[in-house]
């Protein structure tokens, strides 16, 4: 029996007595309800009522656990964009919990292949058995009664990927491995929390799938960029239930005092180009779901490189978006988004828009007000670079710090004015539109891209093992080996490897900005040449944690730079200071330096290779009087004559060695060091 139930909400919702199951679709004639018994069992019900395009029913007696999909009856004609199939179950785009996995079959099409332009033949094979069941929960718990709120100018974010971080952690057990459970064991959070950063960002947990091409060639889908809910937690990193080990891994997160922010793929989904298989959204509603090209709607839009574009312009996409952001920050307890490909959120037919309607509402929407929200400000599509464009509560990933950072300390000729620019939060990106410092995050290296430790050993990429011929992964790194490309045992190349990362990840830290460090990159983790280890859930894209054992020293400095950062407020400026500015009553200062001491002029930026950036406040009792950070890409040792402050204290050196008196420091090639007085 099935009785009309409510419109709202979307989903299936729970109650003492039954389930009431809403499912929005534009163009179907009829929507199935199938409920799935323990031994693959199916009951279909017809959702009986249908108001304003959403479909709904009532179920009397059904219960939390439930499995269930849809099938969706309507017109079939994929060149107008109409791609209804009864025979195609379907994921409910509001499920929170997902049972089982996608397997590949020609079942899962919604065509008979190979499909042709001017002839789609349709597939009547039932996909029930290939696609995962959408799965009934009760009502949501409460969420976290307390959380961390890191202030945006103490934030230090470390990117990393649930599965790569657990696999081979020697204190992480078998079962808990690549799962959520491994994630909140007590001996990662102790080294994450004496690491001193304050924000863990976790690469995508929704429900994805691996293409299709990786599982011909045994391979599957690492990084997680390939999503078919928006809800549901991935099940491959869940033991027995998703929904609470990721809450309680979030809970514990938080007991450590650190924020939790999610890597979140709004901008296309795992169901590919128009020839990829029907999984949810494209059964459900294709023209609402998915973005066509203007005149041939059997044909989609790929500004994501990845085969389909999210329709953003669509009233209930942006629903579905905004009530999944609610879930997961409310409900499940994260504290912010990094949002991959963001432009696509903001971009209309003709083009990006910072004031895009999906945009504002993300920025405006109440429930959202204390969430983070970070954009990679970047898609493949027309007009698809807008970094410094995104509206004012966004902060940015920052390529040109990452480029800039890179070019300066492989040695690139001219490259201290890039530098520069990038030391003092890249105001030139980020200050016309009244955002802080904080709104550059500010990163050398990412999980797109070489390791830290593969960006001072290897000058090409080795990207064999992902079956593309090594065409994929980026080609200009900025990168360089010192001499050897690869692995080695010469002592000269391992220590000037070793100084390099040093240089790289003292900058970062010693930068006005937002930083994030790429996990693993403290203890020398290596991908072995691989920039582009999206398929490479082995050995080669988990952490190897033997590195930190191999070189404690390393970490241990890396940790000093942590607490530098935060000990010393002038590297954390609030605002943008050109020449000097009054902030809080008090007289900041930044100055540009050669090492002679005088003012850096015009010509110098590009004739020279070493230089100091001086901060300075007067007269203020929460920050050392002045700040001295002085860079040598040189290739010779460089004697700096340092302003009259008193006594110069070393707080740091990537060098072995410096030599420091009253009014002068002798920095030793291929290093930097941070001095202060007061």
């Amino acid at each position: 029996m099935i009785e009309a139930g409510s419109p709202a909400p979307l989903g299936a919702t729970a109650d003492h007595e039954g389930v009431n199951f809403a499912l929005f679709s534009s163009v179907a004639d009829a929507v199935e309800l199938c409920l799935f018994d323990a031994d693959g069992g199916e009951r279909k019900l017809l959702l009986p009522a249908c108001s304003g395009g959403i479909w709904h029913g009532y179920v009397p007696g059904c219960r939390p656990g439930q499995r269930y999909g849809y099938r969706v009856h309507g017109p079939y004609a994929p060149q107008d964009g109409l791609r209804c199939n009864p025979a195609k179950l379907l994921v409910d785009p509001y499920a929170r919990q997902l049972d089982g996995e996608f397997a590949w079959d020609d079942a899962v099409f919604d065509f008979e292949p190979p499909a042709a332009d001017a002839a789609w033949a349709i597939n009547k094979a039932d996909s029930a058995r290939y696609v995962p069941k959408s799965v009934v929960t009760g009502p949501s718990a409460a969420g976290p009664a307390t959380r961390p709120r890191i202030p945006w100018s103490e934030t230090v974010i470390y990117e990393a990927n649930v599965r790569g971080y657990t696999m081979r952690h020697p204190a992480v057990d078998g079962p808990q491995r690549g799962t959520f459970d491994g994630m909140r064991h007590s001996d990662v959070l102790a080294y994450l929390k004496g690491l001193g950063i304050t924000s863990l960002e976790l690469m995508p947990v929704h429900s994805f799938i691996d293409e299709q091409h990786l599982v011909k060639i045994g391979l599957r889908n690492f990084w997680g960029y390939n999503s078919i809910s928006f809800f549901a937690p991935a099940p491959r990193y869940a033991r027995q239930d998703g929904i609470r080990e990721f809450r309680d891994m979030v809970a514990a997160i938080h007991d450590a005092g650190i924020e939790v922010i999610l890597d979140v793929v709004y901008n296309h989904t795992g169901e590919g180009d128009q020839y990829g298989p029907t999984i949810s959204f494209r059964g459900i509603d294709n023209l609402a779901y998915y973005s066509t090209e203007p005149g041939r709607p059997g044909e989609y839009i790929n500004d994501t490189g990845c085969g389909n574009t999210i329709n953003v312009d669509h009233p209930r996409v942006q629903e579905l978006v905004l009530d999944s952001l609610r879930y997961w920050h409310k409900t499940m307890g994260v504290d912010g988004f990094r949002f991959d490909l963001a432009p696509i959120l903001g971009r209309h037919d003709h083009g990006y828009s910072a004031s895009h309607p999906m945009l504002a509402a993300i920025s405006k929407d109440d429930q959202l007000r204390h969430a983070k929200l970070i954009a990679e400000p970047w898609d493949p599509g027309p007009g698809g670079y807008q970094l410094g464009e995104f509206p004012e509560r966004w902060a940015e990933w920052n390529d040109r710090y990452r480029d800039a950072v890179r070019r300066y300390w492989r040695g690139d000729s001219g490259s201290s004015a890039g530098l520069a620019r990038r030391l003092r939060g890249s105001a030139d990106v980020f200050e016309k539109s009244g955002r802080p410092p904080t709104s550059s995050i500010n990163f050398v290296s990412s999980h797109d891209g070489f390791t830290l430790a593969d960006l001072v050993s290897f000058e090409h990429r080795h990207n064999a093992a992902n079956g593309e011929g090594n065409r994929d992964g980026h080609r200009h790194n900025y990168s360089c080996n010192h001499g050897v490309e690869g692995p080695t045992d010469d002592p000269a190349v391992l220590a000037l490897r070793r100084q390099h990362r040093l240089n790289l990840l003292a900058t970062l830290l010693l930068s006005q900005g937002t930083p994030m460090l790429l996990a693993g990159d403290e203890f020398g983790n290596s991908q072995h040449g691989n920039n582009n280890a999206y398929a490479q859930d082995n050995e080669t894209g988990w952490l190897d944690w033997s590195g930190l054992a191999g070189d404690t020293q390393f970490a241990t400095r890396v940790r000093e730079l942590i607490r530098l950062r935060r000990d010393l407020p002038l590297l954390r400026i609030p605002e943008y200071v050109h020449g000097h500015r009054l902030l809080t009553g008090k007289d900041i200062r930044i100055e540009w330096r050669r090492a002679d001491g005088h003012p850096m002029g015009d010509e110098d930026w590009l004739e020279m290779p070493a230089f100091a950036v001086v901060i300075s406040a007067a007269e203020r009792a929460d920050m050392a009087t002045a700040l001295a950070i002085l860079f040598n890409a040189a290739d010779v040792d460089v004697a700096f004559q340092l302003p009259e402050r008193g006594q110069w204290r070393l707080e740091f050196s990537s060098a072995a060695r410096l030599d420091l008196t009253d009014d002068t420091a002798k920095l030793p090639s291929a290093a930097l060091a941070c001095l202060s007085a007061g």
